[in-house]
This record gives structure tokens, sequence and C-alpha cells, in this order.
């Protein structure tokens, strides 16, 4: 069933609610806060979200924003450059560390860990961050020199541990490793090489990886013509979209990347809203307005554009009154007896959650649904 074309007139007004949401709540450490009201996450910057908020910023025409980000992530991983080195070199001779003391995949605002448990060790948004830096710098034309420490520092950790087992984007399964996590690493590798970020030995070996890292994803991240939730797995995950756009890792025109987005129509996908994964439990197992337009860029990339439509107007179709869109939405809930359950722990469903704007935002401007607006750039290439 498609959700019906909404009225030009709102697509503005919550374009522009989410571009002020982002920019305005922006630290001034340049973070960009997950949500601002839901209890687990206040406080905290995530560097997968954050990327994917920059990306979408950077796009939408807010490249000061999104410039202040990346510059929030080179301080707070050059700071961490002893701990990052000394995982590498326990790592090379054998002694790769306990996921405890690998690098945390959330930040406090100042770039510090926090005091609170969680299920921290990923990869994911080290290679996600060092891709958006890439897509951000060749968009508007700006100087890499800032980022090049933290670059390197960030592809040096990812050389050493991308074949590691590791929490996924959801914060579940340390146990495997997750098809979505390779690819925004193979996605961060790609960038570097692009656009120039490394050179000498570290580009040769980040070539030789990136080779090792496709090799491994097509055989062992593929089962049945479609791209896989984890090694060993037969299911799908609604993240994998992303491997096919924005990411670009697969191509869109493959049959893989067409048989990998028929299963997330089919076992994933009601009325336009995506779930994350069959079996979901988070707050019932809703539907993720993010993964709607994660999707939908990945059906723009097959070229799809109609369908890219739908998915982008149910994903604007889940905001509040107030504008305000959610992490997810319980119109189809997969194991609704654990809804309540959550809410009883954390309280409601994060809303607004800023990825969610980021990625109505990034789907919007590709479609041509939501203007962007480019600022001028100096000869210098700064903002």
């Amino acid at each position: 069933m498609a959700t019906r074309a909404l009225d030009q007139d709102v697509i503005r007004r919550l374009a522009d609610h989410s571009l002020t949401l982002i920019t305005e709540l922006q630290t001034t450490e340049g973070a960009y806060p997950a949500s601002p009201t839901f209890s687990a996450y206040v406080g905290y910057c995530w560097l997968r979200d954050g990327a994917f908020i920059a990306d979408a910023a950077s796009a939408a025409g807010a490249a000061e924003s999104a410039s202040r980000f990346f510059d929030w992530c080179a301080r707070t991983l050059n700071a961490r450059s002893d701990q990052i080195e000394g995982i590498v070199r326990a790592t090379n001779a054998g002694r790769p560390p306990s996921g405890e003391h690998m690098l945390p995949a959330r930040f406090t605002f100042r770039g510090e860990d926090g005091t609170d448990e969680w299920w921290d060790f990923q990869l994911d948004g080290y290679g996600t961050w060092i891709w958006a830096l890439g897509e951000h710098l060749q968009r508007h034309g700006l100087v890499a020199e800032p980022y090049r420490e933290a670059v390197a520092l960030t592809v040096d950790y990812l050389l050493a541990s991308w074949q590691r087992p590791c929490y996924d984007w959801w914060e579940e399964h340390a146990e495997h490793v997750h098809i979505s996590t390779l690819g925004c690493v193979a996605a961060g590798f790609q960038a570097v090489l692009r656009h120039g970020l490394i050179s000498g030995e570290r580009r040769t070996r980040v070539e030789a990886e990136l080779a090792d890292l496709r090799a491994h994803l097509l055989s062992d991240g593929v089962r049945d013509g479609h791209l896989i939730k984890w090694v060993g797995s037969t299911a799908v995950d609604g993240s994998l979209a992303s491997t096919v756009a924005p990411l670009g890792v697969i191509d869109p025109a493959s049959p893989l990347a067409r048989r990998t987005i028929e299963l997330l129509e089919a076992h994933l996908t009601v009325e336009g809203g995506t779930h994350r994964y069959l079996g979901d439990t988070f707050f019932g197992g809703g539907q993720w307005p993010l993964l709607s337009c994660f999707l939908g860029l990945a059906q723009d990339a097959a070229g799809d554009r109609d369908r890219a439509n739908e998915l982008f107007d149910w994903a604007a179709s889940t905001a509040t009154t107030d504008l305000d869109m959610p992490e997810q939405v319980d119109r189809h809930l997969i194991a609704p007896g654990m809804q309540q359950e959550w809410i009883d722990r954390w309280g409601t469903v994060a809303t607004p959650l800023l990825w969610s704007h980021a990625m109505l935002l990034r789907l919007g401007v590709q479609l041509g649904r939501i203007s962007a607006h480019r600022p001028s750039i100096t000869p210098e290439g700064n903002i």
C-alpha cells in the first residue's frame, strides 16, 4: 500500500524544523546529541549517528555545522592517540585487547568515555565518520589538512580490528561479524583512497585490506544472492540498505543490491515503514523512519525513484504535530508484548531523534523534495 504524497508546504516546514533541530542542538564542542530528552541517550554523541547527521547537514547546506562535527571527531580521536597506538601494537603482537578496552561507540560531548554501562565496542562509527568526512570535503571543496592525523589514527585502528566480532548498529550480538559494520569500514577505506586522505605505506595497506574485506563481505556476507545480517546468518537487517546507498559499497545496479533490496522490502517493510530485523523486541519492534530513508536512498540509487518517494513520504508521516521525528513508531509492532517493558525502563520512544531528522533531510535532498542551500566557500576552501 503506497503512502499518500505529502503537501510540499508540509515537507518544507518539516525540513526547516529538521535542519534547525540539528544545528541548534549541536553542542558548543561540535557534537550532535542523539536525542535531547531520551533518558538513555542524553549527554551522548555516537560516531555513527553523528556521521550520518553531519552528512545530511552537509548535503542540506549546513556545511559549517558539519565541519564543526568533524572538528570534534578529530579532537576526540587525536586525544586518544596513545590508546589507539597501544591497541594497534597489542593487536599486531597477537594480543588484541578485550572489547571493554577498545574505543567506545559513543562519547560525552567533551569527547570522554561515559560513566554508565553500555554496549560500547562497535567499529561501524569509525568507518562512517571518515566516509562522511570525505563526502563533506568533496561536496564543499574543503581542505583535508586539519583531519589527517585523526584519519590516520582511525585507519590504523580499523586495519588492526576490522575482522573482529563486535556489537552491531543496534548494540546487539557482540559475538558476530556484522555485514553492515563491514560495509561501514569498507566505505571508510574507500573514502580515504578516493579523497587522498592517506599516503605512502598506509595507503598501500588500506588498498590490500580493502580488497580482503570486500572479498570477505562478498563471500561470507552473502547467502542466496543477498546480503545477510551477520556472517553465518540467513536473515536480513534494515541497516544493510546503507551499503548500497549512501555508503556506495555495493553497486546499486548489481544483482546483489537488487536482491537485498527486494528482501528488505518483503521481509521488513510494511506500508513504507521498515523494521530493524525480524525478531526485534526493542520497544516492541516498531518501524524506524531512518531505515525507511536508508531503503529509499538504496531504491533511488537502484533506479526506483517512485518507491524512494513513497518511502520518503512514509518517513515524513511519522513526525508529530510539533514536527519532531521519533526513533520508531508502533504501527506494526513485531513484539507488542515487549513495548511496555522498555517504556518502564527508559520512558517513551526517543522523540526527537536527530538521526531520523537527518536521514529525512538526506533522502529529501537526493530526491529533490528538499532544497539544499549552499554556503559560499572562500578560495582557501574554508567556510
